[in-house]
């Protein structure tokens, strides 16, 4: 699925055999490469930006870094929309400069996880321009969804869907003749037309491609949209009503089929024929009780859980969910994962501060947003204060830890950006309901100088704000009570601490306050409501290895959390 020449991989760096289970306890960095570290100065970042900063991220101390995509792209969603699975953007870089990466952080003891997107191309992809080449019934049209519309001329799209990104779920094509012609499927934006996973050459080519990054050193991947490849179409669609209504059972015509597992067995095979194996989580937005199909040892391996991510600054909500995941987590024989942000949602440092909310928003923030971010209805200092809290609560627990690019900074949701410099489709596609994806994405502040604040040598693609200065890198490497070094410090100590993956619950006596121990001895405590806590209560004396705000006599203050040994 590619319009590149292939490229002779012999000689390029590859993983060295290692353990095969680095990933269950892993601390993995998500990179959004367009926002992380422009090297050449044209406002987006590059693959050399990340291969400059992997100092960084080996002083951070993670163990992994999963980077968004980089292949070609219109940008029609942030770089979702892929034109060619197997190359880089030229504004990102080359394969030369990927191979560099690789290499780069393997020296530096980083793993390199990357994102595959399956369910749809982009509509300048190769195949999707053959198809609209061709006729009716061709090969070219059946690597996709096409159907004839309803009405009199086929003026009618084939069933009233609504695609994720707002808007109608099928767009009509032109015939090669000029004629208005058939619909075909797309679940997000019309630039992203979904894959027929029913023709065999849409999987041999997708194989292909996970050996592609494989030999080129790829540890592992990210699943896109792992839960909608499988599709059962009839020639009598449901309506979007009817969708709606169905139970995600694993027999739902668009959504988490059973048999999407099929798909993934085959991609186990290839995992599996390199040492260590190649890993994979999935992103399947599913009912609880389906996350272990993605999960299991034939299939992906892994699969986010998303559960702490939409929870509030809640202890009887973070236990719940602890205790729930970690049983799940047994039924597949995967380790559990952990997520408060990433490159979809508000920040955790916002969502924690913000004093009005509707609680019918299914995330946290929107009405936030929509109103351009009134300061008045943000408690800043307050939703930090819960982020770092939450944070080294989430590093505690046995799983894998995914940490999204800026959080470490403490940085909050960018609301200030002007209408015609947004780039997210669910903006545009959505007026007045949503102000998309971009406050999240908006580029890292390296230094308190310069055009960009240090990401590169201009002005970044989407707007930082001046706020930004007191985040930056530069600023907080030096104060040893910022969130950079908390962050820092947290995972060097994970490294040491991690042992097993379960925990014990120790009971407090108050209910805003939880505390576990784990298998090796160390105890972590959190107040999630602003009443301190005597850290003796719990019954044995020990030292503070690392706190979110500070111990003073041994009593931990309201909305922080301690390590205690």
């Amino acid at each position: 699925m590619s319009t590149s020449t292939t490229v002779e991989t012999q000689g390029l760096p590859d993983t060295q055999p290692s353990d095969p289970n680095w990933w269950r306890q892993a601390a993995v960095y998500q990179i959004y490469p367009r926002s992380f570290s422009d090297a050449d100065g044209n406002g987006v970042g590059d693959l050399r930006g990340i291969i400059s900063r992997v100092p960084y991220l080996q002083d951070l101390g993670i163990d992994a870094v999963w980077i968004s995509p980089f292949y070609p792209s219109a940008l029609a969603d942030g770089g979702y929309d892929v034109d060619d699975y197997r190359d880089i953007d030229p504004r990102i870089g080359t394969l030369a400069d990927f191979d560099q990466l690789v290499e780069t952080l393997h020296a530096a003891g980083i793993r390199l996880i990357v994102d595959i997107v399956p369910n749809h191309t982009s509509d300048r992809h190769e195949w999707f321009r053959e198809a609209l080449r061709s006729p009716r019934g061709s090969a070219a049209r059946d690597r996709y969804i096409f159907r004839d519309g309803g009405g009199e001329n086929g003026e009618q799209p084939p069933s009233d869907w609504v695609s994720i990104f707002g808007g109608g779920a099928w767009s009509r094509i032109t015939e090669p003749d000029g004629s208005p012609g058939q619909w075909y499927l797309h679940h997000f934006a019309p630039e992203q037309p979904d894959l027929n996973w029913d023709n065999r050459e849409v999987r041999e080519d997708f194989l292909y491609t996970l050996r592609f990054w494989s030999d080129r050193g790829v540890d592992g991947f990210r699943v896109d949209v792992a839960h909608g490849l499988a599709k059962d179409l009839p020639e009598d669609l449901h309506s979007q009503a009817e969708l709606d209504a169905l139970p995600k059972d694993g027999s739902h015509p668009t959504w988490d089929r059973d048999d999407v597992h099929e798909i993934y067995r085959e991609w186990r095979q290839v995992f599996d024929e390199y040492d260590p194996p190649r890993i994979a989580v999935a992103e399947a937005w599913v009912e609880s009780d389906r996350r272990p199909l993605y999960a299991s040892a034939e299939g992906l391996g892994q699969a986010f859980n998303f559960d702490l991510l939409e929870a509030d600054f809640d202890a009887s909500q973070f236990r719940e969910i602890v205790s729930f995941n970690l049983d799940l987590a047994k039924t597949s024989g995967s380790s559990t994962t952990w997520v408060l942000s990433n490159h979809d949602v508000v920040r955790h440092a916002t969502r924690y501060g913000l004093t009005e909310s509707d609680p019918e928003e299914e995330k946290a923030g929107t009405n936030w947003l929509l109103a351009g971010g009134p300061q008045a209805q943000l408690d800043a200092e307050g939703g930090l204060r819960r982020a770092r809290a939450a944070t080294l609560f989430e590093l505690a627990l046995p799983g894998s830890a995914y940490l999204y690019q800026g959080e470490e900074l403490g940085l909050h949701e960018v609301a200030e950006i002007p209408e015609d410099q947004r780039q997210d489709p669910t903006f545009f596609r959505n007026p007045g309901v949503s102000v998309g994806r971009d406050g999240c994405r908006v580029p890292l502040p390296w230094s308190a100088q310069g055009p960009s604040f240090g990401f590169g040598d201009g002005a970044a693609h989407l707007p930082q704000p001046e706020w930004f200065r007191d985040f930056s890198v530069e600023t907080e490497q030096t104060d040893p009570e910022s969130t950079l070094n908390l962050y820092r410090e947290a995972l060097r100590l994970r490294a040491q601490l991690h042992s097993g993956e379960s925990l014990t619950w120790l009971e407090t006596g108050d209910p805003d306050v939880l505390a576990f121990t784990r298998p090796n001895g160390w105890t972590c405590v959190t107040t999630f409501g602003t009443g301190s806590f005597d850290l003796a209560t719990l019954g044995a004396a020990g030292s503070v290895l690392l706190s979110s705000r500070p111990v003073e006599q041994n009593v931990l203050p309201g909305e922080s959390t301690a390590w205690i040994r």
